[in-house]
């Protein structure tokens, strides 16, 4: 329940006004992989694409393209990273997961954009454009990435040892 929940809040935080890639996004797929329901991964990437359609057309009013489904593929590629941390999800491994979800993410979405739209030429100068332009996007996907990922995974963690020391019986001093 706890990664639907997660989901959820993720999409609810791409319609409120927040930091331009400082979302919750890649934590909440990592989170579903990791702790879903193997067979509904197709849940929050519906949630998810649906939502983009959304926002790209009645939200900002942009063209729908290709580059889409270049997104759509990166949902599904880290909610497989996410499945990779089922049995083994450390903090080193959450860690590494959470960074590897913003740097392919920079890597991936700003070539298709280069790709499909007509920003930018089509050399390798204007591919560096490109990625020079993101950079700013790519520090605050980073430390969203990684906290929203510390904060998701830490949860459940912070949430059995409160209810473990709220379960705990009292000892009361003998006079």
């Amino acid at each position: 329940m706890l990664a639907y929940l997660f989901v959820i809040f993720a999409i609810a935080v791409r319609f409120m006004p927040h930091p331009l890639a400082f979302t919750p996004v890649a934590a909440a797929l990592l989170y579903f992989g990791a702790r879903g329901s193997r067979r509904q991964l197709w849940v929050p990437l519906a949630l998810l694409a649906a939502s983009d359609v959304i926002l790209t057309k009645f939200v900002y009013s942009y063209q729908f393209s290709w580059d889409h489904f270049v997104t759509w593929a990166w949902y599904a590629a880290i909610l497989w990273l996410g499945t990779q941390l089922r049995e083994n999800s450390n903090w080193v491994r959450v860690g590494g997961a959470a960074l590897a979800s913003s740097v392919s993410f920079f890597v991936v979405s700003n070539f298709a954009v280069w790709a499909s739209w007509s920003m930018y030429p089509k050399t390798l100068s204007g591919l560096m454009a490109c990625y020079a332009a993101g950079l700013p996007f790519f520090r605050r996907g980073v430390a969203g990435d990684l906290l929203f990922t510390a904060v998701k995974f830490g949860s459940p963690a912070v949430a059995a040892v409160v209810a473990r020391s709220m379960h705990k019986p009292h000892r009361t001093a003998a006079a």
